[in-house]
């Protein structure tokens, strides 16, 4: 209880302005109650309600029996849904996303709004597998309340392995959309759209190195790009979209200190709310106290939370402050609604 109260007012202290109650997000944010699994969140506000909604890849991290090298447990999961109703500080388990597509594993959502209407891009692969090969591709669905679902169609796009799209709207009114191709190395891609449909595939949008879970949001004056490098999250910035400048280092490649958070953060999404920018990560276990017992553990995931800043021209994060989270639900403009800056 005292350790309690100490985050409390550290994060108070790190907040001027807000209310005495206001307390700091805890550590994991969030953990998925029925495969303790959760990674690769998008986290969007639910007009209905003002609440705000996590969507995640929802992994089988509790799978037994398997052989070691055996990846099964990646697969065969449908996207899982948390929400939240104080403004993204405390999460609980919805359930399973209701998505009327096919295939029995569905990962990385990404969730952008357009006059009204939301448009999920899912990455969905045709079965469970041992390995990290076979087809997988980008799926594009629709829904008025984030709860009715419905499919439009597959994107195509440069490959048959494309995965964990981002989406941004442009200046003149079209769309830009960011993904991982694996038959190209696993480089990052993009392709542009008029109208959120028809997508023309246009190249490489950085040239090196491979990487995953793309996430491209406007803040502060500037186009970012933040990409999982397996090593920690690389940061890339742009005045137009399409020409990217690489930031020295990376953000999330040591361990944090804190429980649960003792490993480098992955897949990223980033919220843009009022002038405050919060990047959601997930986090192995290898770390944690039960992984000795239990070689399995290292599977397990969890959803944490930062703050970014902006210092001199470039992205930082301290993971070991605990954060103060204020989605705010009439202002708040995610990277999904913004349009790109160009200057």
């Amino acid at each position: 209880m005292r350790l309690f109260h100490l985050v409390l007012a550290v994060a108070m202290l790190a907040a001027p302005g807000l209310s005495v109650a206001q307390p700091a997000a805890p550590t994991p944010l969030y953990r998925d109650p029925v495969h303790d699994g959760a990674a690769d969140a998008a986290v969007v506000r639910e007009p209905s309600t003002g609440r705000w909604l996590m969507f995640y890849t929802n992994r089988r991290a509790d799978l037994t029996g398997l052989p070691a090298k055996d990846v099964s447990w990646v697969y065969g999961t449908r996207i899982g849904v948390a929400e939240s109703a104080d403004g993204g500080t405390t999460w609980r388990y919805r359930g399973l996303a209701d998505l009327p597509v096919a295939e029995p594993t569905q990962w990385a959502p990404e969730i952008v709004e357009d006059h009204g209407l939301h448009h999920m891009f899912l990455t969905v692969v045709p079965g469970v597998f041992k390995d990290w090969n076979g087809a997988r591709r980008i799926v594009h669905l629709t829904s008025p309340d984030l709860t009715h679902w419905t499919l439009v169609g597959p994107l195509d796009l440069s490959s048959d392995r494309v995965i964990d799209a981002s989406v941004l709207k442009l200046p003149d009114g079209t769309w830009r959309l960011w993904y991982k191709d694996e038959r190209d190395g696993s480089a990052i891609r993009y392709a542009d759209s008029p109208d959120l449909s028809a997508w023309t595939p246009k190249g490489r949008a950085i040239a090196a190195p491979p990487g995953e879970g793309p996430k491209v949001f406007v803040w502060k004056g500037r186009t970012w790009m933040v990409v999982d490098h397996w090593n920690g999250l690389g940061v890339y910035g742009s005045d137009d979209a399409l020409t990217w400048t690489p930031q020295p280092g990376r953000l999330l490649d040591q361990p944090g200190k804190r429980p649960t958070d003792q490993a480098k953060g992955q897949h990223a999404d980033v919220v843009v709310s009022g002038d405050r920018a919060y990047l959601f990560y997930f986090t192995h276990q290898e770390n944690a106290p039960q992984a000795a017992a239990d070689p399995l553990w290292r599977r397990r995931s969890v959803v944490q939370v930062t703050e970014l800043k902006l210092h001199d021209g470039r992205l930082t994060l301290d993971r070991d402050t605990p954060t103060v989270v204020v989605l705010q639900p009439a202002t708040a403009t995610s990277r999904r609604s913004r349009a790109g800056s160009s200057r």
